[in-house]
This record gives C-alpha cells, structure tokens and sequence, in this order.
C-alpha cells in the first residue's frame, strides 16, 4: 500500500491515486476574484452537496497546524478564522514568509482548492510543507466545512 504524509496525518495512496496532482490555477495565474459571503459560497453546488462529515475528517490535517476559533491562536500556521474574503499573507500577528506577504491574492474556495490540490505549486516558495488533498470531493468537503468552522456559521 502507497501511503503519502499530508502534515500529520496519513492519506491511503489508494484513495488519491487516481487523481491530477496539479493545481487548476496557481497564485500567479488566478486572476482576479470575486468574494462572496459565507452564504453565498456554500449555495455553490460543489459545497451545498458537501459531506460535513468527511470535510471534518479532513480538516484533522489543517488543525495539525491551524485553530480554527474566534480569536484562536496562531500556531505553525495562521488562524484559519475568518479565511475567507482575507487578503493572502496578512492575517495580523503571524510571521509569513515573504512569497506570501506579496502573493497578492484573496482567500476563496476557488484560491484554497488550488492551494490544497499542491501548495508547492500554487504558490512556489511558500514555507507550508504540506503534500496537499488530491481528491476533488475532499476539497471540496474540506473547504465547505472550513467555510462553517472559521465564520460565524455552526456546523451541522
């Protein structure tokens, strides 16, 4: 069995095999977005039809590194809470590394499912060793669950 370290955690290479490894987008060819609330996001059908369950599952490997609370502390990485609609690399009290201080991009579902398909790639030089999520379900469950967790939504 092919097993790959995402942070912490193991993923089966069985389970991610048969997906692209690579982003759809990186940083530098992402464009500009269009931010939308919480609401808005989650009435997409990518994450309306998201399985919570599996999207918590999946954020065990973010909380390895990341709190995701009101007012929760940085640890290795930056406080999740309220990710979205925030400008990449500038969440107060954190020591980003200097590709994303300048990164120049806004934190979105579509921004963050490239970031987790292959940090590395989305953003050469970032400090985040991280493999990524290779499924297209996972991230997609991932990110409608942290869309809940980091705002002031409840998750069911």
């Amino acid at each position: 069995m092919l097993i790959s370290l995402t942070a912490c955690s193991k993923q089966s290479g069985n389970e991610q095999s048969q997906e692209v490894k690579a982003p759809i987008f990186s940083a530098a060819t992402l464009g500009e977005q269009q931010v939308l609330t919480v609401d808005e996001y989650l009435k997409a059908e990518a994450y309306a039809t998201a399985s919570m369950m599996n999207g918590k599952r999946q954020a065990q490997i973010c909380r390895a590194c990341h709190s995701f609370e009101l007012d929760g502390p940085n640890i290795i990485g930056p406080t999740l809470y309220g990710l979205f609609g925030r400008q990449a690399g500038e969440h107060g009290g954190f020591g980003y590394s200097p590709v994303l201080r300048d990164a120049g991009f806004v934190w979105t579902p579509r921004a963050l499912d490239a970031w987790l398909a292959q940090p590395g790639s989305f953003l050469p030089g970032n400090r985040m060793t991280f493999v990524g999520v290779l499924r297209k379900q996972d991230r997609d469950d991932l990110i409608a669950f942290l869309l809940m967790e980091t705002s002031d939504k409840e998750v069911e």
